[in-house]
């Protein structure tokens, strides 16, 4: 692969994880019932908050990973345990997201009656999105460990 493709790639990595930063720090100070409230009251005083930025976590140790995935590439270290084991990490936070917003979904239910339909569409969107990709990082990861255990009989056997 063209250095030059995944240096756009990671570009475009970076500037998805840099906006879903800026959007988790500066979309509690818009919200209705934060909106006039001080620093403190708003990142210490909501518990479902603090299950966000910890459920935000999986998502950007995924993107890392994703990052140096398309730092393999760009390497021509595409076939490596390395890049496999990165896949299977993107797998395994993809997984973790489902859950976590699948329990926030149970939460959510309970505790909020009026904003159902459109919280609960929303997660549904997110945890199908989080399907595709752990769907797509499971198969590739197949893929590329066949590919790595066929490069090393190959390069035993000669």
């Amino acid at each position: 692969m063209k250095r030059s493709s995944t240096l756009f790639l990671q570009c475009v990595l970076v500037l998805l994880g840099v906006g879903a930063l800026a959007f988790l720090l500066g979309e509690p100070h818009l919200e209705g019932r934060n909106k006039n409230a001080t620093w403190i009251e708003v990142y210490f005083k909501d518990p479902f908050l603090a299950y966000v930025y910890l459920s935000s976590l999986p998502f950007f140790l995924g993107l890392y990973h994703a990052f140096r995935v398309l730092g393999y590439a760009g390497q021509n270290q595409i076939f490596s345990p390395a890049a496999v084991k990165s896949l299977r990490t993107i797998h395994y936070c993809a997984i973790a997201i489902i859950g976590l917003v699948a329990l926030s979904s149970v939460f959510f239910v309970v505790t909020d009656p009026e904003d159902r339909p459109p919280g609960v569409t929303m997660r549904i969107l997110l945890i199908f999105c989080a399907v595709v990709v752990a769907a797509a990082s499971f198969v590739l990861q197949k893929i590329l460990q066949n590919a790595v255990d066929l490069k090393s009989e190959n390069d035993l056997t000669v």
